[in-house]
């Protein structure tokens, strides 16, 4: 009887290994490459002002769902719901500790130079760790990609279920980008943006943002075209209602995908287009309308909020686009500072 308890308890135990599961792992940048250096100037350090971890990355991937061969790559703070529903459709995803801090460390005088360039360069300069701006020094080890790089590799180490390696260049210095869905909210959707202009990337998934509303660099020539481009905002928002994601949008091209669709009256594919926006109810609380389009509540019934949205945002064919619209006339569009 003993011994077929041990077998049967072993016989369990690989079933659930072919199964596979839900891979939730994390580890510090600071631990992964002795390179990665703080800059307490901009406030992007190691650990935050209690004396807690700051520099702690997140990764997942669910070997149960069959593999898309795409990495999402999320910009601000770990959001285990997000993760969730990225996991279930197949997705990797990892949140590398990246400077974002530096508004505090710089003068609105430094960011406002009337170039309308200054502040997209900041964002460029933290996401690839190459000298763009004067205003801060990023080096490569500090920046987006590279910490990003360095995350996978330790992940393809650590979870050879995960098959993390597939993400790597054959020459192990880059990540492969054409499988990158770069991603974030807010300060974090607008860095995925511009650096989505600088490298083209498989799709860019924008939550309340981009911002950047006294900046040009949407406008610019872009890397990723416009239609592999995603926002969603709820109208509430501070950043919608002083029409700075309407305008990013308009710049970004993404009105020649489909109109501006409120998901609250309509169901997926909501015309193809590449703008949602809501109004859900949030007893008139800005900060919540700012937070509320991304996975983190769930309804009455146990289904995560917005759950069609989020799938069509991260999964709908790039190549499926709605009929163009003219921009939208009551949308501000130059909003420098006078």
């Amino acid at each position: 009887m003993k011994h077929l308890l041990i077998a049967f308890l072993i016989l369990g135990s690989q079933l659930h290994a072919a199964e596979g599961q839900r891979f939730d792992l994390s580890k510090r940048a600071s631990d992964i490459d002795p390179q990665a250096k703080e800059h307490p100037e901009i406030k992007f350090t190691f650990m935050d002002d209690k004396g807690k971890p700051a520099d702690l990355q997140h990764a997942v991937v669910d070997t149960r769902v069959t593999s898309q061969g795409k990495l999402v790559i999320w910009l601000m703070g770990h959001n285990q719901g997000l993760f969730e529903r990225i996991s279930s459709y197949g997705y990797h995803g990892i949140q590398p500790h990246y400077s974002n801090g530096w508004f505090a460390g710089l003068t609105k005088t430094q960011y406002e130079d009337g170039s309308g360039t200054a502040i997209g360069k900041v964002r460029l300069e933290a996401a690839t760790g190459e000298d763009f701006s004067p205003l801060l020094n990023i080096p490569k080890p500090d920046g987006i990609m590279e910490r990003s790089l360095q995350f996978v590799k330790w992940l393809a180490t650590e979870n050879p279920e995960g098959r993390w390696e597939q993400f790597i260049t054959a020459d192990g210095n880059g990540l492969r980008w054409e499988k990158v869905i770069m991603s974030g909210i807010s300060h974090g959707s607008t860095t995925a943006a511009r650096f989505a202009m600088y490298q083209k990337v498989d799709r860019v998934v924008m939550f309340s943002g981009p911002r950047d509303n006294t900046e040009t660099w949407q406008g610019e020539a872009s890397a990723t075209p416009s239609n592999r481009f995603f926002g969603f905002s709820h109208v509430l928002d501070g950043g919608w209602a002083a029409d700075h994601y309407c305008r990013s949008w308009q710049l970004l091209k993404m009105h020649n995908h489909g109109p501006i669709v409120n998901i609250d009256v309509a169901n997926a594919p909501y015309w193809n287009t590449r703008c949602l926006i809501t109004n859900i109810d949030v007893k008139n609380n800005s900060g919540r309308a700012h937070t509320i389009v991304v996975p983190g509540s769930k309804d009455a019934m146990g289904q995560w909020v917005y759950d069609e949205v989020f799938r069509y945002l991260f999964t709908h064919p790039v190549d499926q686009s709605g009929l163009a619209v003219p921009m939208d006339a009551d949308c501000e569009m130059d909003q420098r500072p006078q």
